[in-house]
């Protein structure tokens, strides 16, 4: 007889949410973490860098009070008291997580966790923190094991806590660096390059790539590049990093591109060069699990090809980000308890909170060409909206782009102050299959900085009015 319904390993935003899930449903669950609640999201990822960021935000904003009529003496920063701040965020929303879990009555037990062949689902074996052992069986097991920071240790680049960083140790300093290389110009690159150069460091970013933030429009990478640049961030890219060498005193990154070798110096190298998925040593070989590149391949249910065994989130392949763990994590949890649920697949943005702020959802102009779609694409200036000349954030645009051929939105990009908060406005229209017919007849409050995403709608149809 099996001990819970569901057994979840991992408690990131993605297990916890699930583990939620199913308890609400009726089921009697357990959820196995070996570090924090709340996993690395919660703890070292999403929630400590925004506080971080707006810490960087609120100081950068010191700089330009006269252009609000305002002046202020002796302006500075704490930066131990800003670590602080961002681990005490971190360390309030680990207890709210652990207040849910005995709410909906779910078991929390603490340890490494290893599957083996079991009757109906994997059985997991869990190493306990005061050196026991513990095995337990449900009818089904969830996978949230989630990632970590890949290291490239061929070339050098692996953390080492002194000078060489990934995201742990760059948000727990101990002193403040006057020079900063961060290698990889995803949102995790960018997002703490933008922080450590409003507090004064000098920062240069290195991306393969022939663009940074390469995952975004072509437009908006563009515009965020000369938005950094006139921040004081320094860009190499495409160019390749061929090996990182440290000592007391820094780093040395050696990079090529266009056939030339440099060499860049500074105090700390921090690598953002991608993530690994932790999905070694947890006995998926011997199950039979079906791999893709590291990660578990999963169905349109988040089932694996084991029966029972179902993966979610990082560990289950991009994109790697918590609100679309936390989604897979509840469809889940629905299946498993007999929902007829539609598929998983929804549109799911991407955030980036820098300096200006990045966000998008759906096909970019160039990937929908690729894939030989007729367009419809509008855009639209903040910097002709009424309430971002009165808040002093004109930088940015919204885009959208439109099927010409049924009016369907498939595709939204923004960058600018809080656009990371406005792109759900675009979720909802795709996951609605909302047209243009239904964005145009929207009423939009006045005045508001979504007002620009009203407009891109309008002039994708040669309607825009504002300009």
């Amino acid at each position: 007889m099996a001990d819970f319904d569901l057994i979840v390993i991992g408690s990131g935003p993605g297990g916890y949410v699930a583990a939620i899930r199913a308890s609400q449903l009726g089921q009697k669950v357990a959820i196995v973490e070996r570090e924090n609640l709340g996993g690395i999201c919660l703890n070292w990822g999403c929630i400590p860098t925004k506080a971080l960021l707006k810490s960087g935000e609120k100081y950068e904003s010191l700089s330009h009070l006269k252009d609000y009529g305002l002046s202020a003496d002796k302006v500075g920063f704490d930066f131990e008291a800003i670590i602080a701040r961002s681990r005490g965020v971190a360390k309030q929303l680990n207890q709210g997580v652990g207040f849910l879990m005995k709410k909906n009555k779910i078991e929390v037990i603490e340890g490494d966790a290893k599957l083996e062949k079991g009757q109906g689902a994997p059985k997991v074996v869990i190493a306990l923190k005061d050196g026991k052992s513990r095995t337990v069986q449900a009818r089904a097991v969830m996978l949230a094991v989630g990632a970590r920071a890949r290291a490239l240790p061929q070339i050098g680049l692996e953390a080492d806590g002194d000078r060489i960083w990934a995201y742990r140790e760059a948000m727990t300093p101990k002193v403040l660096p006057r020079s900063i290389v961060v290698i990889g110009s995803g949102a995790i690159g960018i997002e703490f390059g933008s922080f450590y150069r409003a507090l004064g460091c000098e920062v240069t970013v290195v991306e393969a790539l022939d663009r940074i933030m390469p995952v975004e429009d072509e437009e908006v990478s563009r515009t965020a590049k000369k938005a950094f640049e006139k921040r004081g961030m320094t860009f190499r890219v495409g160019a390749k990093v061929t090996k990182v060498t440290k000592d007391s005193k820094g780093v040395k990154v050696f990079v090529e591109a266009d056939g030339k070798a440099e060499t860049l110096e500074a105090e700390v190298c921090i690598s953002a060069v991608g993530i690994t998925a932790n999905t070694d040593g947890i006995g998926l070989e011997a199950l039979g699990v079906e791999m893709d590149r590291g990660h578990i391949k999963t169905d349109s249910h988040c089932q694996t090809n084991v029966k029972g065994l179902y993966a979610i989130g990082d560990c289950a392949g991009a994109p790697w980000l918590a609100h679309k763990a936390s989604h897979e994590g509840i469809h889940a949890a629905e299946h498993i308890a007999g929902f007829k649920t539609p598929n998983v697949h929804s549109p799911i943005a991407g955030c980036t909170y820098a300096q200006p702020q990045v966000a998008s959802v759906g096909l970019t102009e160039q990937g929908a060409r690729e894939a030989k779609r007729e367009v419809k694409i509008g855009r639209f200036p903040f910097k002709v909206n009424g309430k971002a000349i009165a808040a002093g954030d004109t930088e940015g645009f919204v885009k959208v782009i439109f099927d010409a051929k049924t009016g369907a939105l498939i595709g939204a990009h923004m960058i600018g102050a809080e656009v990371t908060e406005m792109i759900q406005g675009y979720v909802t229209a795709i996951t609605m299959e909302a047209t243009e017919e239904d964005l145009h007849g929207t009423v939009y409050p006045h005045p508001t900085m979504s007002e620009a995403m009203h407009e891109a709608t309008l002039d994708a149809y040669g309607r825009m009015i504002h300009l």
